[in-house]
């Protein structure tokens, strides 16, 4: 593996080295797993991008990674665009989709909660981005008990 040489930055009188970790790279063990749910609200704040971050990051890791969108947060999975769908009407405008889709295609696992998809946010299935698996909203508590039952590692999301 190569060694990438980031230099140290100056504050004040004192170098500072934002790459010094101080703790160990942890690997997942072979079929371990990792659930991030995210019951926040999406695109108004950075936590949501943050903890698609983490599901990559966790994926990158080697934990079978699932991403569960309920409430609110199944508007993440929501394709977007403007003027069409797909359209970046300014940069950084598809981070969101962008992050989900990078998820699905290094081998995770994304739900949405057709209940919320439909009933709060009007959004039928078609909306969601490809790959995104609707799930009937009483699998919610399931996946996270099957998740707990599996011993893995668990990130919920809330977000007012």
């Amino acid at each position: 593996m190569a060694t990438i040489t980031v230099p140290a930055h100056q504050k004040g009188d004192v170098l500072v080295d934002y790459e010094d970790k101080k703790f160990e790279d942890v690997k997942a063990a072979p079929g371990e797993k990792a659930l991030v749910t995210f019951h926040t609200v999406a695109f108004e704040g950075s936590i949501g991008l943050v903890n698609l971050l983490q599901a990559s990051r966790l994926i990158q890791k080697g934990f079978e990674t699932s991403v569960l969108l309920y409430g609110p947060g199944v508007t993440l999975g929501v394709q977007r665009g403007f003027p069409k769908i797909g359209d970046e009407a300014f940069p950084g405008h598809l981070n969101f989709n962008g992050r989900i889709e990078k998820i699905i295609n290094d081998g995770g696992k994304v739900y949405a909660c057709r209940f919320a998809l439909q009933a709060l946010y009007g959004h039928g299935e078609g909306a969601l981005i490809p790959g995104v698996i609707p799930i009937s909203p009483l699998d919610v508590l399931d996946i996270v008990l099957v998740h707990r039952r599996d011993n893995a590692f668990m990130l919920h999301t809330w977000t007012l």
